[in-house]
């Protein structure tokens, strides 16, 4: 099992229950698969902030900083369906150092 961090940025302009729906869905499909989260962090921080430069149109985003242990191929998939979610803006997996 490799540690892995994730860092995603939501579209600001959803509700605070579709934001905790998203974060919550994308929470268990990382312990599906026998992996393990270990940090949510949405809170200070993360949470709301302006970007740096418009995403599609958007001045502003949903940042959350998922830490968690899984195989590489979780991970993958993951990142993936962040790929072709609508609500997803950006997001970033790096491997951590053991």
């Amino acid at each position: 099992m490799n540690k892995y961090e994730l860092l995603t940025i939501f579209n600001a302009s959803l509700s605070d229950e579709q934001k905790d729906a998203i974060v919550d869905k994308y929470s268990k499909l990382m312990e599906k698969d026998g992996g393990k989260v270990t940090t949510v962090n949405k809170g200070t921080p993360w949470g709301l902030r302006k970007l740096a430069y418009p995403i599609q149109y958007k001045n502003d985003g949903y940042y959350v900083l998922y830490q968690f242990e899984s195989t590489a191929d979780v991970a993958k998939n993951v990142v993936a369906l962040m790929r072709i979610d609508e609500s997803v803006l950006r997001s970033m997996c790096l491997r951590c150092d053991k």
